[in-house]
């Protein structure tokens, strides 16, 4: 029996007053003891794929079955973006954030075309598989504790599209599937940007899926507040600050808008930091 307690994050760089993400890997625990091949990580990735297309029989299941099987679904792709050994929580962090957006966002009525009880309990479940596409990074460029060069920062952006095909080719094996939907949309297009200046295919405005919108903000909030192992945790008004900065060119204005609802409200009941 394999025993594994990894976590995911990103490494982030302030350039010009923009924020740039670039994913790495921060882990702890057993971590050590035990190292995650890119081998091993496809098999898991399987495995996912395999709990998410009986997640779309949920309604022959016991609720209790149900969260097990999301549970199961958020440890693996834990255990699959992450081989080092550094520490971080991202996965779970960010699968929250994203729950709280998009039910802020559906409480003031936007999206309310697109943002059914359907989409955002699939959104919520998919929202871990938005960086499955790491297990096609090179070690070398995964696991390095400094600042990527331009080259192995194209390596690092090659994750969306990885990860992008892998689930469309789940798709097609396994036959559609709302969880796989959603999931291929996260991992293609959150690293978008609402302005077109993001990557990897440069789309803007609503072409980039809800979905995808809704995790960029999550994901660059989280790489900043959360501490690195080059880095200290950025204090949450200079992380807000960057966020409203990039409201309107990184980020959906009115996904921006909902982040702040949401974590004002968490601010009030003491419960952001601690998810932070």
């Amino acid at each position: 029996m394999l025993l594994f307690s990894n976590h995911t994050a990103m490494q982030i760089t302030v350039d010009s007053g923009n924020v740039r993400a670039a994913d790495s890997i921060y882990g702890r625990g057993l971590a050590p003891f035990i190292g995650i091949t890119s081998v091993s990580a496809f098999v898991m990735t399987i495995t996912i794929i395999v709990l998410i297309m009986q997640g779309n029989k949920r309604s022959f299941y016991h609720e209790k079955v149900s969260r097990m099987q999301s549970g199961m679904i958020t440890f693996m792709a834990e255990v699959v973006e992450n081989r080092d050994d550094n520490t971080g929580g991202h996965i779970r962090r960010t699968a929250a954030y994203v729950e709280c957006i998009a039910k802020e966002l559906k409480r003031q009525g936007r999206y309310s075309n697109i943002l059914t009880d359907r989409y955002l309990s699939d959104m919520v479940v998919a929202a871990p598989l938005h960086d499955i596409g790491k297990i096609h990074i090179p070690d070398a460029v995964l696991n390095k504790p400094g600042k990527l060069t331009e080259e192995e920062f194209e390596i690092m952006k090659t994750h969306t599209t990885a990860g992008e095909e892998l689930l469309t080719h789940a798709k097609k094996e396994l036959g559609e599937s709302g969880y796989l939907n959603t999931a291929v949309e996260m991992a293609a297009y959150h690293h978008e940007w609402w302005n077109g200046k993001g990557y990897p295919y440069g789309i803007s405005g609503e072409a980039i899926p809800l979905c995808a919108r809704i995790m960029a903000v999550a994901d660059v909030f989280d790489a900043l507040t959360s501490k690195r192992c080059y880095k200290s945790a950025m204090p949450l008004e200079k992380a807000y600050a960057i966020i409203r900065e990039e409201s309107g060119t990184h980020f959906d204005p009115a996904v921006v808008e909902a982040f702040f609802a949401v974590t004002a409200d968490m601010e009030e009941r003491e419960e952001l930091n601690k998810m932070i």
